[in-house]
């Protein structure tokens, strides 16, 4: 029995798919119903809406928080893999201890369970937010070390706990990998994650910001963690980025995919700030703060980040960007717009 968290998210949805069609035997956890109804919709991106519900039908869904420990224990009844995709994204500053609970907590109970029940392997999906930044090199790669004192966001601080808690479950005798992609280009989840920027795009964006980071179609992500999985290789990191690409170019290939004007005005950091002191003023009335100093800082702060370790180990030749923006941006037009 296959066992994977946050199976309604962009990777674990895929990864769901992609485990199923090989027959496999899928425990998927879930927290909502209609969250898990879009998987179903998902899977017919591959294949036909009959074998879309046959593939579906087939996965063992549980619904769960991952902090309701009788539940997560009977879960994992049977289990002999773990991918573990669940995780909270969120950069306002009242979700500190939500991000805690869910990401640093809520790993800590998978690895507790895993050690437990005596999995055979758990492969636990990070990110870059968690990798450290070393100036004296010209690419982050998995030996950059983490600086406590950095610019964090606390999605990175959770993330980077999270990761601790993976590694002392390796010292207690579970076989484990970890994978760090950078931002996730991939079909389904338009509201969330990179998904904005196809909509947004549609709508008429105007701005772009000159950033370089690292980006990765969710098809090698997914791809890379079966890999890792059915491999001997165990307790090791991997940096999961395909290109690193400036945000005005893959905004560029996004609107020149869905035939709309791309964004042409720069977006300066004083604006940020800007906003920032209207958000901030605008938290004492309720309202969500969605820009942080730190967010600012990061956003003009380019990240170049080496992925020789993973081609290197799994001889491994990543989907150039512009293929993974075009494949998901048709996908967009046709399930949003209703064109092709």
């Amino acid at each position: 029995m296959i066992l994977i968290t946050g199976a309604t998210g962009l990777v674990g949805s895929h990864l769901a798919f992609e485990l199923a069609k090989k027959k496999e035997k899928i425990r998927a956890l879930f927290r909502s119903e209609s969250k898990r109804e879009r998987v179903k919709d998902i899977f017919t991106y591959y294949t036909t809406p009959e074998k879309a519900a046959e593939y579906f039908q087939n996965i063992d869904w549980v619904k769960l928080e991952i902090n309701d420990i009788p539940k997560l224990e009977r879960a994992f009844e049977g289990v002999e893999q773990v991918y573990h995709c669940a995780a909270l994204v969120s950069f306002n500053p009242a979700d500190a201890q939500e991000l805690r609970k869910t990401n640093i907590t809520g790993t800590a109970n998978i690895v507790n369970l895993c050690i437990a029940n005596k999995v055979k392997k758990l492969c636990h999906v990070s990110s870059t937010a968690s990798l450290g930044r070393d100036i004296k090199k010209p690419e982050i790669d998995e030996t950059t070390g983490w600086n406590p004192e950095g610019n964090h966001s606390d999605y990175a601080i959770s993330k980077y706990g999270a990761e601790i808690e993976v590694w002392r479950g390796s010292q207690e005798g579970i076989p484990m990998v970890i994978v760090n992609p950078g931002i996730i280009i991939g079909p389904g989840f338009w509201d969330s994650g990179s998904g904005p920027i196809f909509s947004r795009i549609q709508q008429g964006l105007n701005y772009f910001f000159s950033k370089t980071t690292g980006f990765v179609g969710v098809g090698d992500v997914v791809s890379i963690m079966q890999l890792l999985m059915n491999s001997e290789i165990k307790n090791e990191k991997y940096v999961i980025v395909s290109e690193n690409i400036n945000f005005k170019r893959v905004m560029s290939v996004v609107a020149q995919n869905l035939n709309k004007p791309a964004p042409k005005k720069e977006l300066k950091k004083w604006m940020l700030w800007l906003g920032w002191t209207g958000m901030k003023v605008g938290s004492i009335f309720g309202r969500k703060r969605q820009i942080t100093t730190s967010t600012i800082k990061t956003l003009f702060e380019d990240a170049h980040y080496s992925n020789e370790k993973i081609k290197k180990e799994l001889d491994y030749e990543f989907t150039p960007m512009e293929k993974v923006i075009s494949k998901t941006a048709a996908i967009y037009k046709e399930e949003v717009t209703g064109s092709r």
